[in-house]
């Protein structure tokens, strides 16, 4: 009986997150009568199939190309989130070996301190943001926005990661240090290698984040540099048809899914085991 409820669940909530992407690709092939005159639901046997919508977006029909802001949004969240690890993951190994404080504020304070960054509002940072990068002169270029996103990234990288290295046994450092290592070559040689699943992790969340971020992208870029995210909203406050809006909504997210199944593999449990000998 658990079982039956268990994937009548699964079922219900799959056909609920997957009917409006199923709904949006549909209506991306989908002519302009198959969608002003009544609704319809099914290829070459309700309406004929064409690609129009995506001809608007990939500049074929000279309505908009996407591909630009593809690479600039490609571009700016690999150096983010490759930032965001680097140093992220140090942060959270040194937060789980080591202990750090001043009185009364211990590891879980500073830890405490990184997500908070979170709670923010981002309208809170606009400002400063804007001030600082005009200040250094990287308004409107892709390193400014990889700084600011970094800065946002960066918190969520040590809040997961603290938490995979305190499951990794110390007996693996101690070991590694016991042959000659120090704590950082312990790290880079050891653990690391270890910790292939919860850098996957980490690292999906922080392109997740990165990709589909609107608010700094709108305030801190103008002209030189246009992200997904916003290429489409631009494109949603023009008299666009539907199945162009639809082909690029679903043209936003191909790439994630895509990288999806790509790093499903690493996601694979028991990736230390038989570490301690």
């Amino acid at each position: 009986m658990s079982r039956i409820f268990k994937y009548s669940f699964i079922f219900i909530w799959s056909a609920f997150v997957l009917t409006p992407l199923s709904w949006a690709l549909v209506t991306s092939f989908k002519p302009p009568a198959a969608v002003n005159n009544g609704a319809t639901f099914i290829p070459w046997l309700q309406f004929q199939p064409t690609l129009d919508g995506w001809k608007d977006i990939t500049g074929i029909s000279g309505y908009a190309n996407l591909f630009p802001p593809l690479i600039n949004s490609a571009t700016v969240t690999f150096f983010a989130t490759l930032v965001s690890l680097t140093f992220g993951c140090m942060a959270a190994y040194g937060l789980s070996r080591f202990s750090y404080g001043w009185k009364h504020y211990k590891n879980p304070d500073i830890i405490f301190f990184f997500i908070s960054q979170r709670i923010m509002p981002p309208a809170v940072l606009a400002v400063p943001f804007f001030i600082l990068l005009k200040t250094l002169h990287l308004l409107d270029t892709k390193l400014g926005l990889v700084l600011v996103l970094t800065s946002g990234l960066m918190p969520i990288v040590v809040w997961l990661l603290v938490d995979f290295f305190n499951q990794l046994p110390k007996e693996i450092d101690e070991m590694a240090m016991l042959e000659g290592c120090n704590p950082f070559e312990a790290f880079v040689r050891t653990i690391l290698p270890l910790s292939k699943p919860g850098l996957t992790v980490a690292g999906m969340f922080s392109i997740i984040f990165g990709w589909n971020d609107l608010f700094f992208a709108l305030v801190l870029t103008f002209t030189n540099v246009q992200t997904l995210p916003v290429a489409v909203v631009a494109l949603n406050g023009t008299v666009t048809p539907f199945w162009t809006l639809c082909a690029s909504a679903i043209f936003s997210i191909l790439p994630l899914i895509g990288l999806a199944f790509v790093v499903e593999r690493f996601l694979s449990k028991g990736g230390f085991a038989g570490a301690v000998r």
